[in-house]
């Protein structure tokens, strides 16, 4: 079992694996099959990465710096072309943002721009390694903010005073920015705000969709705050995701933070009653939603319309922006008919969704139909996790992978995985101590042997589930993945059914 750290990326240009324990991955059970798997992962998690478009986006021209590329245009955007900013009147340029795997979207920007950045902050999240040079780097909390996050997002707000109007801001957000963006209202503490959190996300299992319209309302700087305080310099905004359409960025938006808000202090009360944790979380956040106090309200459209900013997505592309795609034509390269059942598998519980794709591809194995082997089935989107008041080192991915262990046993032709895409699943050792020398994995690779080797192991995969502490399981029985970070875009989860002639050991 190697314990050390994967190794850090020393070139922002430098194209790496991602994965870092590959052999390890692929030393034991069935062979074959984890080799093609890990391959697969591969090629998915190396889509998932926004720093060459970035570099597409945003490039200096002998004094001029234009920002602009049509595919990274928002769908029905009112303002289109190229951005050309003269750089001999351009004051001060700055990079702020928030996010899991941030860095290696804003690495491009000071890459591009060298000498020319006058610096900036982003909010990371906490294990992964500080690679800006000349932006500064705050690692959080995530999903559950800490006191960093705040720390953080005070340097970002100190950084927005004094700007004046020839000053360019660059502004970019990936998923994570909900918890890693978090300075609370006054009259509201950050562990208001971290029991809120606790509650809602991982005691009762809201999605995000219906936590964010409550956190959106506890905060300074999210649901499109941090914009007013850009002004009056120009800014430019960056998210890590496909563009999307115009209006949906404008009206529906509920977690790109330096965007309009689509949601309302009503919502949030809603929200709270209708996951049963309006009595539970503290006094202070009952207390402040009802106020509905205009002066705290988030931004809406009509006001950051006004400010004349411009809109980029630096992952366009289909099915989560690519990744999906990347990890198919690899299968298809390796011979698996590969098949793609659902782009949103998001707020199904891990073991849920673990359980039917287990079934679908027992179901392929045993009698074929739709799903002739050798096939690869994927999925992806973002599953929960009700944790309840256990305190287990996990998160969904390797929750899923854990709980197909079970259902997979003993088939000599099945191979199971899931990732996310920024290279670390759930919050690693943040609630637990003395799990350090454990590293925060990206997921979990298994297969039909993989509860054999778990009982040899004396690993009690139930006793695991039951505690939601994955992790050690996994990490124990080398079927845990360790990744490289980078930017989450959602989950990619993989069945794998060899055909009837494959064999462990032997080469599909």
């Amino acid at each position: 079992m190697r314990h050390g750290r994967p190794r850090q990326t020393s070139d922002g240009d430098a194209r790496v694996m991602r994965i870092t324990n590959a052999a390890h991955l692929t030393s034991h059970g069935n062979t074959a099959g984890r080799t093609a798997m890990v391959q697969i992962l591969e090629a998915g998690l190396q889509a998932a990465d926004p720093y060459w478009n970035m570099r597409e986006l945003i490039r200096v021209d002998g004094n001029r710096l234009i920002v602009g590329n049509p595919r990274f245009e928002p769908r029905g955007c009112p303002v289109t072309g190229d951005e050309v900013f003269d750089l001999s009147q351009v004051g001060r340029i700055f990079v702020i943002g928030a996010g899991k795997g941030i860095q290696r979207a804003v690495k491009a920007i000071e890459d591009v721009l060298g000498d020319r950045l006058t610096g900036g902050h982003v909010i990371d999240k906490k294990g992964n390694p500080v690679t800006l040079k000349r932006i500064g780097v705050t690692l959080g909390g995530h999903p559950v903010p800490d006191d960093d996050c705040v720390a953080g997002c005070e340097r970002i707000l100190e950084l927005t005073r004094g700007l004046r109007k020839d000053d360019l801001v660059f502004t970019c957000v990936s998923n994570g920015v909900s918890a890693t963006l978090t300075l609370p209202v006054p009259g509201v503490t950050l562990d208001d705000v971290k029991a809120t959190t606790r509650i809602m996300q991982i005691e009762h299992g809201a999605p995000t969709h219906d936590l964010n319209p409550v956190r959106n309302h506890l905060d300074m700087l999210k649901g499109g705050r941090i914009a007013r305080h850009i002004q009056p310099a120009r800014a430019v905004h960056i998210i890590a995701i496909e563009p999307g359409s115009y209006h949906q960025l404008m009206y529906e938006n509920y977690w790109l933070h330096t965007l309009p808000d689509g949601t309302t202090y009503d919502e949030a009360i809603d929200n709270l009653r209708k996951w049963g944790a309006w009595d539970e979380v503290p006094a202070s956040v009952r207390e402040f939603l009802l106020k509905k106090d205009p002066a705290y309200d988030t931004v809406k459209a009509e006001e950051f319309m006004k400010m004349g900013s411009r809109i980029f997505g630096v992952m366009p592309g289909p099915y989560q922006t690519a990744k999906v795609p990347a990890a198919m034509r690899k299968a298809e390269e390796l011979g698996y008919r590969a098949y793609f059942l659902a782009e949103e598998v998001s707020a199904i519980e891990a073991t849920h969704a673990a359980t039917y794709l287990s079934e679908m591809a027992k179901t392929a194995e045993r009698r074929g139909g739709c799903f002739e082997a050798p096939c690869a089935l994927f999925t992806s989107g973002e599953m929960v996790v009700t944790v309840g008041r256990e305190g287990g080192v996990g998160g969904r991915n390797q929750e899923f992978a854990l709980a197909a262990a079970r259902r997979i046993a003993g088939s000599r032709r099945i191979v199971m995985a899931s990732v996310d895409t920024d290279g670390t699943d759930g919050p690693g050792t943040q609630f637990v101590s003395g799990g350090e020398s454990v590293p925060c994995l990206a997921g979990g690779v298994v297969d039909g042997f993989t509860c054999q080797e778990a009982a040899e192991a004396g690993v009690d995969v139930d006793e695991a589930l039951r505690k939601h502490d994955a992790t050690p399981a996994l990490w124990q029985l080398e079927s845990g993945v360790e990744a490289e970070s980078n930017i989450s875009l959602n989950d990619l989860t993989v069945a794998l059914i060899m055909d009837d002639m494959a064999r462990e050991g032997e080469t599909i």
